[in-house]
């Protein structure tokens, strides 16, 4: 596909304009304005209000290109009428867009930071654009196919003040900064979790846990993290952010040490020093917890 670093930069004109809603109706918003999804899984208007916007400037970009969404927003009348309708080659199949308009969402409704949005092309099985704006600390990371990874921070004029080359850190296990997330599935993830903190905690420079998946992976791209790992996640959670992690030069696989795990619900992400320990630590963590 021609023109990577074009559509990317396009993509971040619309992550940055949906983290503008989203910040506007932060100011304003209150808990009464949540639905649950599932138990400790919420969704607002707000998630879906940045949807819509996303997809409606995505199609403007790329008309022929199919949706995966966490909100569900576009639907397969949509995609079928896309298909009549393009004037492009290509079918919806070929190019895949995976959105998740509001990740970190219980962070976003309690005002905590970091909440972002998170943007991922996809052609086949390939990733091949990936971006994410983290709305509070004002910082669009993305990358393109074979293109390196960056963050960028624009003044309050929406000038471009700052664009910084990503590069993972080479901190070994001792060391370490890890991210271990909690899913919502915590029936099934509470024995890993403990597993997994029980292993490291004393024996890593420290734990953090973030709350959203796209900005975890982004902070190890940007050397800010070490390593994450989290399974029950959707593929609008870690496609954008995985891309950027690989294009910054780290290691992305899912809890099996696959490479392909676009179509799965585990990711570890490391620096690529301490990828063996963390897929060592998870392995047994796994194969701890009781038989259904």
């Amino acid at each position: 596909m021609e023109n990577l670093e074009k559509i990317t930069r396009l993509v971040c004109q619309v992550a940055r304009e949906a983290g503008s809603y989203i910040k506007k109706e932060r100011a304003s918003f209150s808990l009464d304005k949540v639905e649950r999804k599932h138990a400790h899984d919420y969704v607002s208007y707000v998630d879906k209000g940045s949807e819509q916007l996303i997809v409606k400037s995505l199609r403007e970009i790329l008309p022929e290109a199919g949706f995966i969404t966490e909100e569900g927003t576009t639907k397969m009348d949509d995609l079928s009428k896309m298909e009549e309708t393009s004037s492009v080659s290509h079918q919806p199949s070929d190019f895949t867009w995976v959105i998740d308009p509001l990740d970190g969402t219980t962070n976003f409704i309690h005002g905590f930071a970091p909440y972002a949005v998170s943007i991922a092309l996809c052609q086949g099985r390939e990733i091949v654009i990936g971006v994410v704006y983290e709305i509070v600390s004002d910082e669009c990371f993305y990358a393109w196919k074979g293109g390196g990874a960056y963050c960028e921070i624009r003044n309050e004029k929406g000038k471009m003040r700052n664009v910084k080359s990503l590069k993972v850190g080479t901190s070994g296990i001792n060391d370490a900064l890890l991210c271990l997330q909690l899913p919502y599935n915590s029936d099934a993830y509470k024995p890993v979790i403990k597993r997994l903190i029980d292993h490291f905690y004393g024996n890593v420079g420290s734990i953090r846990m973030m709350g959203s998946a796209a900005i975890a992976l982004c902070y190890v791209a940007a050397g800010r993290l070490d390593a994450y790992a989290e399974r029950y996640i959707g593929q609008w959670d870690y496609m954008a952010g995985s891309l950027i992690v690989m294009e910054a030069g780290g290691c992305v696989t899912d809890y099996e040490g696959e490479d392909y795990f676009m179509e799965g619900d585990s990711v570890v992400a490391t620096n690529g020093v301490i990828h063996q320990n963390l897929l060592e630590a998870v392995r047994q963590a796994e194969d701890s917890r009781p038989s259904a």
